[in-house]
């Protein structure tokens, strides 16, 4: 398996969604994408696990295997879900450093923050920080 870094999974991804004619279609493309995540076992849908600042429930568990940071997430939300999965698209299977260093530019390239609701636009900004906060952590250790 061939590990692209994260800057051409971005532009993958920005790519493939910039095809989308309007944010209906947007919308669809980001609802079909979360249903491809394997999401999380109901044990793990936690309070530890769980993404405070989120308009729906959000988990997200996160560990460390051969120096690269694996991310699971899931909710009960479809468009969160496939927020998710986008995210997790990125960053799943990354090095922590380079997680911290992301910018994740398609979320701006193909319209998403933009076009999100302000509380789903913070849900997203939790997610991103706590993966990030994750990362970090993994860094210190």
């Amino acid at each position: 398996m061939i590990n692209l870094n994260i800057a051409d999974i971005d532009r993958n991804i920005t790519e493939e969604f910039s095809k989308a004619s309007d944010w209906f279609e947007l919308y669809e493309m980001i609802i079909a994408s979360g249903k491809a995540i394997q999401g999380l076992a109901d044990e793990d849908r936690t309070e530890e696990n769980a993404v405070p600042g989120c308009q729906s429930n959000v988990w997200l568990k996160t560990g460390l295997e051969d120096g690269r940071m694996m991310i699971t997430a899931d909710s009960d939300a479809s468009i969160t879900r496939g927020i998710l999965s986008l995210v997790l698209r990125v960053l799943d299977g990354q090095r922590p450093q380079d997680i911290l260093d992301a910018e994740l530019r398609f979320l701006d390239d193909i319209g998403l923050r933009t076009n999100l609701s302000p509380s789903r636009s913070d849900g997203l900004n939790s997610i991103i920080h706590r993966i990030k906060e994750s990362a970090r952590m993994m860094i210190e250790t």
